[in-house]
C-alpha cells in the first residue's frame, strides 16, 4: 500500500539560509538528495532543518525546486519548540506559525504541525538525551493560560483551514499535550475538525518517571490524530526503587507495539501522513529502517475496515466499511 511516510529532516542539521540564495540550494539539494538515495519519496520539513516561517518569497521558491530536482515531495511540516503560549514570545511564535502555515499552502503541503513545547533549557542541552533532566512544563490549573493556548491554537486552526490545510497538535511532555486526557480536551475545547492531533506517543514514554501506558494513550488520542510522528524507545524500569530508563531505537524494538498501535489508528479513522524520525547516530538510516518496516509488515497489505474519525484526514486510502 502507497502509505505516505516521510522522512524527518531532525538529522540534517541547521540549513536555514545565512548568505545568498545560491548557498542556500546547494546545501537543501545535498541534504534532500540524501534522503532520497536513502528511498525516501515523501519528506517531512521539519523547521529545525530550515526556519520556513523566516524565508522570503524567493527562498520559498528554491526550496521548491530543489524538492522537485531532488525527487521529493513535502508531505508535511513540523514546526517545533515554539510555544504560542511562551510568556516572553508567544505573540512572535503565534506570527511564525501563521507565516509557516502561508509557506506550507504555497508548497502544496497538506498539513502542518505545531506544539507547545518549548526550546531546550541549557542544562537539557548539556545531557546525551534532553529528556533526562526536566524541562518546562505548562501552568496546568491555571485557566487563563489554557483558554490562550485554546484561542491561539483556533486561531491558527482557522488559518489553516481557510489555505485548505489541517493542523496537528503534537503530544509533549509536561505541557497541556502531554497526557491523553489533556490533549482530547484541548482539541475538543479548540472545536475545529481541521484541528487534530500528532500522536508522538514517544515523547511521553521516554520519561524517567511513571508514564501512561502507550496503549491507553492510543486509544484515548487516535479518534483524533490527523498526522502522526513515529519514533520508539527501550523502557526499564524498577518502580519499587524509582528506577527509570529509556534509550532510541528502532520502531519494531522498542516498548510500543507499532503492529498493535497501527491496528488502534485504523479502526478509530487514521488516514494521515506518517512521519518516521529518530535521534541519535544514523537518524537517517534507523528512519529508513522504520520506513520498511511499517511498510512490509506492519501497513495493510489488503483491504480493511477504517474506523470513523473525529477530525479531517489527508489522505484516503482504499478501505471496505
Amino acid at each position: 500500500m502507497d502509505w505516505p511516510i516521510a522522512a524527518a529532516m531532525l538529522s540534517a542539521g541547521d540549513a536555514h539560509p545565512v548568505g545568498g540564495t545560491e548557498a542556500a540550494i546547494a546545501r537543501w539539494r545535498a541534504d534532500l538528495e540524501e534522503v532520497n538515495d536513502a528511498g525516501f519519496t515523501d519528506v517531512d520539513l521539519t523547521d529545525t532543518w530550515t526556519r520556513y516561517g523566516d524565508l522570503d518569497r524567493e527562498h520559498v521558491a528554491a526550496l521548491r525546486a530543489c524538492l522537485d530536482e531532488a525527487g521529493m515531495r513535502a508531505a508535511s511540516l513540523s514546526a517545533i519548540r515554539r510555544s504560542v503560549i511562551d510568556e516572553r514570545h508567544g505573540a512572535e511564535h503565534l506570527a511564525y506559525a501563521h507565516r509557516t502555515i502561508d509557506v506550507a499552502a504555497e508548497l502544496g503541503i497538506p498539513v502542518v504541525s505545531v506544539g507547545l513545547h518549548r526550546a531546550l533549557t541549557a542544562a537539557q542541552r548539556e545531557q546525551l538525551w534532553f529528556w533526562t533532566v526536566d524541562g518546562h512544563r505548562d501552568p496546568f490549573g491555571d485557566d487563563d493560560a489554557w483558554a490562550l493556548a485554546v484561542a491561539r491554537l483556533r486561531e491558527l486552526g482557522r488559518h489553516a483551514g481557510e489555505v485548505g490545510l489541517v493542523l496537528s497538535l503534537e503530544l509533549y511532555e509536561h505541557t497541556f499535550l502531554g497526557s491523553a486526557e489533556s490533549s482530547v480536551r484541548l482539541v475538543e475545547d479548540i472545536g475545529l475538525d481541521v484541528v487534530g492531533l500528532n500522536p508522538d506517543i514517544g515523547n511521553l514514554i521516554r520519561l524517567h518517571e511513571p508514564v501512561e501506558d502507550w496503549r491507553a494513550i492510543a486509544e484515548a488520542i487516535m479518534p483524533y490524530a490527523n498526522f502522526w510522528h513515529v519514533k520508539n524507545y527501550t523502557r526499564d524500569e524498577d518502580v519499587a526503587r524509582g528506577f527509570f530508563s529509556t534509550v532510541p531505537t528502532s520502531l519494531e524494538l522498542g516498548v510500543i507495539d507499532y503492529r498493535e498501535a497501527v491496528k488502534i489508528a485504523l479502526r478509530s479513522g487514521f488516514q494521515g501522513v506518517i512521519c518516521v524520525e529518530h535521534y541519535g547516530g544514523d537518524g537517517l538510516s534507523v528512519s529508513a529502517t522504520n520506513r520498511d518496516y511499517l511498510r512490509d509488515r506492519v501497513l495493510p497489505r489488503r483491504e480493511y475496515a477504517l474506523g470513523e474519525s473525529r477530525v479531517r484526514q489527508t489522505h484516503v486510502t482504499e478501505v471496505t466499511r
